[in-house]
């Protein structure tokens, strides 16, 4: 591979000139300029942003491809796997060859390590483990995994997030060390330097076991710019070479600008707003279904999202395995809400609610002022209350009796399961964490976790159940399902290889890129 700029060249510049400097001008360094900070780069817990940096500097064992492809697994870490009849025991035969940045071999006592410590930490997505009872070194190279439950564990292992395959050596440090900058993976890249909250930068690992061509990127630099007209500022003058999170309406006149291409791919990300379950007024399911036909869903998909969402039916996204087609939907319906209402014993409105969102999302707010217009019509009154994430979090989560009525929030899988939806926000808890309306429901809790532990040996079946329990969120208005949102990406036209997976979000696998 042509390594004409060295790391450290990359290095001094970043360090002796401006943040959104030029390099994306050269042929052998891509700039990813991202909306974000990185919050937790521990591979093991972290359940966020950072998943784009880790899909670059670590691997699973399976890939999940693209919706389209002929299979929905390719092989990665691991060539082959095979399943029990039962799929209470998996084998997973490991690709020969393989080291990890600092030097060790991936082998069966790495996979198994590495799993180990996520499970054991028990944070972010290890939830998705909860099936492997015990992970065995059958061979160097053989590795396999005995469950409690029959799962679809290929699938689990594409996950991208708590999957990700670090070295022994790196298994053994804290989070401290990780959020560092420091890593191993068997990734194409590994990381040079880490500025939190301003700069990752990555360098190609010259062993990686899929191997280089002429014309891949050395360098890796994600530059973090939180305003979004300096976003579009760098993907414009070919200071970055990808960029997401513009205001929808920037890309209509950015899909005509000179040098650059706006990508619009199906996603498997949604908007929700989690509804109360336990405070007056909508702990009545009769409230909850009145300010469900009084919220505004053609309004918002075509103003706020131009035209390239859709209206949510259910909680599991289109494209997705799970998603019910045919699941009722509710319409904007003023005279059913006032109906409802009605029935609740608030034939006079005089209810009021508040609604949060992330301060800095401009299109939660501007879901919570369309709304607001469209309740006003019925007497209830919505307080729209801007807050950082971590106010909004604690809100939530210190005592529902007092919390937000309705709470904004956006959801993607840790894997490519319907349950991540339907566990993750809607199953009962005792202490709240991501079911955030605190819906309680054991019929449903039943439902679901008799479809999990089906949907190894039987998808169909698991399938049918999955939207069975969609449809008791709905007949309850456990949530309102606002939007199916589209992965929109901005992309350098000089850039070539690129295609958006959605089970990967925002993830830019950066070795199938060239220039």
């Amino acid at each position: 591979m042509n390594r004409r700029i060295p790391v450290f060249c990359i290095l001094l510049a970043l360090m002796l000139t401006p943040l959104y400097v030029t390099l994306a001008q050269d042929r052998n360094v891509f700039v990813y300029a991202h909306p974000v900070a990185f919050p937790n780069l521990d591979p093991s817990s972290g359940n966020s942003n950072e998943n784009v940096v880790n899909g670059n500097v670590y691997e699973t064992l399976t890939f999940y491809n693209a919706p389209g492809s002929d299979e929905a697994l390719s092989p990665k870490l691991a060539v082959s796997w095979q399943p029990s009849d039962d799929s209470l025991t998996w084998t997973f035969n490991l690709r020969d060859g393989v080291t990890f940045h600092d030097g060790a071999a991936l082998d069966a006592a790495a996979v198994k390590k590495s799993l180990d410590r996520t499970i054991g930490m028990g944070e972010g997505s290890a939830w998705i483990f909860d099936p492997i009872e015990s992970i065995e070194v059958v061979d160097d190279l053989v590795v396999q995994f005995n469950l409690s439950y029959a799962a679809p564990l290929d699938l689990v292992l594409s996950a991208g997030y708590a999957a990700w395959i670090m070295s022994p050596n790196a298994a053994n440090q804290d989070s401290a060390w990780f959020n560092d900058g420091n890593g191993a993976g068997t990734g194409p890249y590994s990381i040079a330097a880490y500025e939190p909250g301003q700069r990752m930068v990555l360098e190609a690992y010259a062993d990686y076991w899929g191997g280089w061509e002429e014309g891949q990127f050395d360098t890796v630099v994600f530059d973090i710019a939180e305003d979004v007209t300096v976003l579009e500022q760098m993907i414009r003058s070919g200071n970055a070479d990808f960029t997401y999170s513009l205001p929808f309406d920037n890309y209509g006149p950015l899909s005509e600008a000179q040098g650059v291409t706006v990508d619009v791919t199906p996603s498997f990300q949604n908007l929700l707003i989690l509804l109360n379950n336990v405070k007056e007024p909508t702990n009545n399911p009769l409230v909850r279904q009145a300010i469900s036909y009084a919220f505004p869903y053609d309004d918002v998909v075509a103003s706020l999202y131009a035209g390239m969402g859709t209206q949510g039916r259910g909680p599991i996204p289109a494209n997705m395995w799970g998603h019910g087609y045919g699941l009722y939907q509710y319409s904007h319906d003023l005279d059913k809400a006032r109906e409802l209402l009605a029935q609740a014993g608030y034939a006079d409105g005089g209810i009021n609610l508040v609604y949060t969102h992330v301060a800095s999302d401009l299109d939660e707010q501007q879901v919570g002022e369309l709304w607001r217009a469209s309740l006003a019509e019925i007497g209830v009154d919505l307080e729209i209350r801007g807050l950082a994430w971590e106010a909004q979090w604690d809100l939530a989560i210190n005592d529902p009796a007092s919390a937000q009525d309705a709470f904004g929030f956006y959801w993607w899988p840790d894997y490519i399961t319907p349950n991540s939806w339907l566990y993750g926000m809607f199953r009962s808890e005792e202490e709240p964490f991501f079911n955030l309306g605190y819906y309680a429901n054991q019929d449903f809790d039943n439902l679901i976790d008799h479809a999990a532990e089906i949907s190894g040996v039987d998808r169909a079946a698991a399938e049918d159940m999955f939207i069975q329990a969609q449809e008791m969120l709905l007949d309850d208005a456990a949530a309102i399902f606002v939007v199916d949102l589209p992965d929109i990406h901005v992309i350098r036209d000089d850039v070539s290889g690129y295609a958006n997976n959605p089970a990967y979000p925002h993830v830019i696998f950066i070795h199938d890129l060239n220039r």
